[in-house]
């Protein structure tokens, strides 16, 4: 079975996602995030790098209950209506 490519919006909310990620993880290691998520670290840095564009509920589920970032916040922010609103949610992933 062939995977169909990936729409340029994919492309774009699994780039949002990757950074949403690695600016909660501030400067907590990978291997810290992987571990207390039961994530492999391959696929943590898959996922912040964008090269895994549209990852596994479960596997941002449990990145987001490790990084302490709700779901509600994470498709807030991946969404393409949440796209221009990124410097007010970096502010508040911050505080």
């Amino acid at each position: 079975m062939v995977r169909p490519p990936l729409s340029p919006e994919e492309r774009a909310r699994g780039e949002r996602l990757g950074l949403l990620l690695r600016q909660a993880r501030g400067s907590r290691s990978m291997t810290e995030i992987a571990a207390s998520s039961g994530v492999p670290v391959e696929t943590l840095r898959k996922i912040e790098t964008g090269r895994i564009a549209t990852p596994a509920f479960f596997s941002v589920a449990a990145l987001a209950a490790a990084l302490g970032v709700s779901l509600d916040e994470v498709v807030a922010y991946c969404t393409d209506a949440g796209a221009g609103a990124g410097a007010e949610k970096d502010e508040a992933l911050s505080a």
